[in-house]
């Protein structure tokens, strides 16, 4: 079978993918050619698909950002060898079964860490390291509410707060994702088709609240998430499944006490060579011992992505896909 990628000619619905065949690259000098294994799915390649963040170039798109694969070539000026097992998350155009990417935007699959798992990992692992080590550090007794608690992001975050010895507090839709997130670390989990997740965490805590929230979703949480905050808490907006934050004024944060509101982007904790090898070092051995299980919960094939992307945005996936070129 000819080598391809799934092609956006136009920003649209899922209905707009193509499979195109592609030649294989010749690397530029500090570039490498990588035959992919896997490629990561997220709910940011929605943003792309549609054109909700703005297209980075006029013409036909290839998405995706994440993936894992073998160094099949190398440019001038790369020590990486050929046959070398490599995950990365951006530049953008993982929606393909072999690219060309800057060696210094990949880290090195250790033993012992699958290619499904690690391209399921770049992207929400390394967004769950900065969101707890960086964007609001937790520490020890911290309680924190994360929304999507049963998604990619959502999974690892519950892990890695207890793992920090911080309570975890879920909210996620259904029984069954709820089930999921007691699974992977939550301390508790709110059904939000059930139950009004801002009054519940005033149940949960004794009206202590929470020091920070992790909110992905965006528009149907952000009031709700700035409830659940004590006075000095940190509201963390890092996504917008449900559509972006519309109303929110610097006055909100007053009214809560106090309250912090950022807008992190992993990209900017990542810039640097130095950073990257360091979130991903501390990331693979999260991995390696166990505290943070990073698993592909399920692997679809890259040709089929249009019905994948119909999923996502269904709400019908939990954990991390991966994608099969």
């Amino acid at each position: 079978m000819s080598d391809y990628a799934m092609v956006l000619p136009a920003p649209g619905g899922p209905e707009m993918f193509e499979r195109r065949a592609i030649a294989i690259p010749v690397p530029a000098p500090g570039e490498i050619v990588v035959r992919q294994t896997a490629v990561g799915l997220n709910y940011l390649d929605t943003y792309h698909r549609t054109g909700l963040y703005p297209w980075p170039q006029p013409s036909d798109l290839v998405i995706g950002s994440e993936g894992a694969g073998v160094v099949e070539a190398a440019g001038p000026g790369v020590d990486i060898p050929v046959g070398t097992r490599v995950a990365y998350t951006w530049p953008m155009g993982a929606y393909c079964s072999v690219r060309a990417i800057p060696a210094s935007r990949v880290a090195l699959i250790p033993e012992g860490v699958s290619d499904t798992d690690a391209a399921a990992a770049m992207l929400k692992g390394l967004t769950a390291q900065y969101l707890v080590r960086s964007t609001y550090p937790i520490q020890a007794g911290d309680v924190a509410l994360v929304h999507a608690a049963a998604g990619g992001v959502g999974l690892l975050l519950g892990q890695w707060i207890k793992a920090l010895g911080a309570t975890a507090i879920g909210v996620a839709g259904g029984p069954e994702k709820c089930a999921l997130a007691l699974e992977h670390g939550h301390a508790h989990v709110i059904d939000s088709k059930a139950e009004d997740f801002a009054e519940r965490v005033k149940q949960i805590t004794d009206g202590a609240l929470c020091n920070v929230v992790y909110d992905g979703v965006g528009a149907s949480t952000w009031r709700g998430s700035l409830a659940c905050l004590r006075p000095r808490g940190m509201f963390v907006s890092f996504g917008q499944a449900s559509g972006p934050i519309d109303g929110f004024s610097l006055a909100d944060l007053s009214k809560g006490g106090s309250l912090f509101a950022c807008r992190p982007s992993l990209f900017n904790h990542i810039a640097t060579r130095a950073e990257l090898d360091a979130r991903a070092a501390e990331m693979f051995a999260r991995m390696a011992d166990g505290s943070v299980r990073i698993e592909a919960a399920r692997a679809l094939k890259l040709e089929d992505v249009a019905d994948v992307h119909r999923l996502l945005e269904s709400r019908a996936t939990t954990g991390a896909t991966v994608m099969i070129p």
